[in-house]
């Protein structure tokens, strides 16, 4: 067993029954017992895997049935959907992936099209969504909330879009230089009558990694509304913000997606919108009324049934949220140790929270079943899955994308869960980060904090460069 002092926030519960003593700064010391040199980011559901198939690993308490089913789940998760009216069929006339794992190759976050194609990709995928808007956060009526890029053979796409990057150089205090990019996008090719830019929102989001997903639908609620009544630290500039929903008639907490915009995986949600598959939920296509009816109907398409049942939304469902969530590595490394420390210094921990717990009974399916594997567990997902302000002041664009999300306005965001991003890399082959990737590595993510994050990102910037290595050394060890 292994020492070490993590520095929490009063609020914040240890990983185990921690003596405490006050340091520095009036911040609590807590001595943590680290079993074997790892921290155990999702208690029982902790795998030990640094391979690409780290996010795509099924937890150890997955047996028996759920077993069979979380395969059934992987295997519907991954397998590329076609056109055609039998088994599998359902894609189209319009869409943005075939298959969940186009856009979340091993349940991360496959490499978007963005900066390799400037847009639009090739191969039925370009893994993003593109979302259009009035200025007046209006709908458009013949394009809906996203813009669908891809189409089946004989069907003509929505309208494609071509990203121009900007780039600006900067320097840290102590002279070492870091660049920042930042898109402006253009839509091409409408189906439709063009839309004037005038008019026009346009706002990208690339996949997010599919890591903890049952540990976040089996989250106590209480928890999070107490560090929203909580999370309030003017000397920093922070106050993070429950967003409310409404989905399936019933009010409730946000924690899925960018914005927590959403009570849960959305499955059915990413079969119609993502796919052009209907189901139960969303029992139209998503062209309905559209001149792609009539052109995939041309091609032989019938719409007279429901392309996915409730029972294998729910295996996917099932799968998603029965993952196992990789152990931290390299934490008695020294560089990590000391990054660790950087991180808690920077006052990252008052937003990226270290340690939640869920609910007694564990996360509901969508279906009704219940999985209570997932109950009374010790989580650090390094979130507090609030909404936070992240500015619009830099390169005078930031990151406010003028999309509204429930209460979530264009400039908040959901804190991202930090679990697993130091393997997106060998799971994605890439470091693209932030919503719309135009983070490349994970300096400029950093540095892309305004708002809320302006302390944390000052903060950042005057340490020494080998302290803010050590910082990013500590982020790629979770």
């Amino acid at each position: 067993m292994i020492l070490r002092k993590i520095y929490l926030t009063t609020f914040i519960t240890a990983i185990v029954s921690p003596l405490v003593s006050c340091d520095r700064e009036g911040l609590d010391v807590l001595d943590v017992e680290v079993p074997q040199g790892y921290e155990l980011s999702a208690g029982t559901s902790t795998i030990f895997l640094n391979s690409s198939k780290a996010f795509d690993t099924q937890a150890d308490w997955v047996t028996g049935a759920n077993s069979t089913r979380f395969f059934r789940g992987d295997k519907l998760y991954d397998d590329m959907r076609t056109s055609s009216n039998g088994y599998g069929g359902g894609l189209g006339p319009v869409y943005a992936g075939y298959s969940c794992g186009s856009c979340h190759s091993n349940a991360g976050r496959t490499k978007p099209a963005l900066w390799a194609d400037g847009g639009s990709g090739s191969y039925g995928f370009s893994a993003m969504l593109v979302y259009v808007t009035r200025k007046n956060g209006a709908f458009f009526k013949d394009y809906g909330r996203v813009l669908h890029d891809q189409a089946i053979y004989g069907v003509k796409p929505e309208g494609k879009l071509k990203v121009d990057w900007h780039y600006e150089s900067f320097t840290f205090p102590d002279g070492e230089p870091y660049e920042l990019a930042y898109p402006t996008y253009t839509i091409t090719d409408w189906y439709a009558e063009e839309i004037s830019p005038d008019d026009l929102f346009c706002t990208v989001r690339i996949p997010l990694r599919h890591v903890g997903m049952g540990q976040m639908m089996a989250l106590d609620p209480a928890e999070i509304e107490a560090l929203a009544a909580r999370s309030n630290y003017p000397e920093f500039g922070i106050s993070g913000r429950c967003n409310y929903v409404t989905e399936r008639g019933v009010k409730c907490l946000g924690v899925s997606g960018n914005k927590a915009q959403h009570a849960d995986l959305t499955v059915e949600l990413g079969f119609s919108s993502d796919m052009g598959v209907t189901n139960s939920r969303y029992p139209e296509e998503i062209c309905e009324g559209q001149i792609q009816m009539s052109q995939g109907s041309m091609m032989g398409l019938l719409y007279d049934k429901l392309d996915v049942s409730t029972e294998e939304m729910e295996n996917v469902d099932l799968y998603m949220q029965s993952l196992g969530v990789p152990a931290r590595r390299n934490v008695d490394d020294p560089q990590v140790k000391r990054g660790e420390q950087m991180f808690y210094e920077a006052k990252c921990h008052l937003c990226h929270v270290t340690t939640l717990h869920t609910r007694p009974r564990g996360s509901t399916l969508l279906n009704g079943t219940q999985l209570p594997w997932l109950g009374n567990q010790t989580i650090h997902p390094y979130s507090d899955y609030l909404l936070h302000d992240m500015g619009s002041e830099i390169m005078g664009v930031g990151l406010n994308d003028n999309y509204v999300s429930g209460l979530a306005q264009g400039n908040e965001w959901r804190t991202t869960p930090l679990w697993g991003i130091g393997l997106q890399e060998k799971v994605n082959g890439h470091t693209y980060f932030l919503h719309d990737g135009r983070a490349r590595n994970f300096i400029e993510a950093i540095m892309w904090h305004g708002g809320e994050g302006e302390a944390s990102k000052n903060l950042f910037k005057k340490m020494s460069r080998d302290d803010r290595e050590a910082l990013v050394a500590f982020l790629k060890s979770l």
